[in-house]
């Protein structure tokens, strides 16, 4: 089980949101390339980044502050937000991003996702964020009439190589994690399925290491890290003690 600690990236400060709302949002480093140093520092094995200002955009924005984690972290980093063509799918990974996350074009271009899925084995992931278990879009900005599931299984064996999946009313408030819908959109998929939305302390690492939740591959923790709700520390010591 990988723990992912997230940087979201909002005119170049790394920031945490409310509910998705670019309006609610709480700046906790400006420095994103440090605070990346320091997750690494601390033993995570992997970064979680979000281009906010991209996701709304439709392209790169923050990437300036991406490049600098980039040169500053040696552990393999995964980057959403803004990527809706195969050109910055093929720049980012030639940059050194390990994993791209693909989200409106997931909902938007389902063939565009396929397409980079084939041609870059185990190098993209799906971002599925939902809104009373329909899929959101655009920075969250729209919802779907789409259900999460029926999304990702538009994407078996085209090479996806895992579903991230947010339920937005949680997020960044602190909550817990949705493990019911999680799970269940696990067991309903051969893909494997990343947690996101709510984390909020040591018991939500314990609920990821329960046998119902054996077919998750991780989850993603923001808000609880900068808070200090969830101990870095004693969350890695868990997992790796399972």
């Amino acid at each position: 089980m990988i723990l992912f600690p997230a940087i979201d990236l909002k005119d170049g400060l790394a920031v945490r949101l409310e509910q998705g709302d670019m309006e609610r949002a709480t700046v906790f480093n400006r420095d994103p390339a440090a605070q990346a140093e320091e997750f690494e520092t601390l033993g995570f094995h992997y970064l979680h980044l979000v281009d906010l200002n991209g996701a709304f955009a439709g392209k790169p924005v923050n990437a300036a502050a991406v490049e600098r984690i980039l040169e500053t972290v040696s552990i393999p980093v995964q980057l959403g937000g803004g990527i809706r063509d195969m050109a910055t799918v093929e720049a980012w990974l030639s940059k050194g991003v390990n994993r791209v996350i693909l989200g409106t074009a997931a909902v938007r271009d389902p063939q565009f996702v396929t397409e980079a899925a084939r041609a870059f084995p185990g190098k993209v992931a799906v971002g599925l964020d939902a809104r009373d278990g329909r899929v959101a879009v655009e920075g969250w900005a729209e919802t779907s009439d789409l259900a999460a599931v029926d999304i990702a299984r538009r994407f078996e064996d085209v090479g996806v190589s895992a579903i991230i999946y947010t339920d937005i009313a949680r997020d960044g408030l602190l909550k817990g994690l949705n493990m019911d819908a999680t799970i269940a959109l696990a067991e309903a998929i051969s893909i494997p399925v990343i947690a996101s939305g709510g984390l909020a302390s040591l018991k939500d690492v314990e609920a990821l290491l329960e046998p119902r939740a054996a077919k998750l591959e991780g989850a993603i923790s923001g808000r609880a890290l900068y808070d200090g709700r969830l101990d870095p520390r004693e969350a890695l010591a868990l997992v790796a003690g399972r």
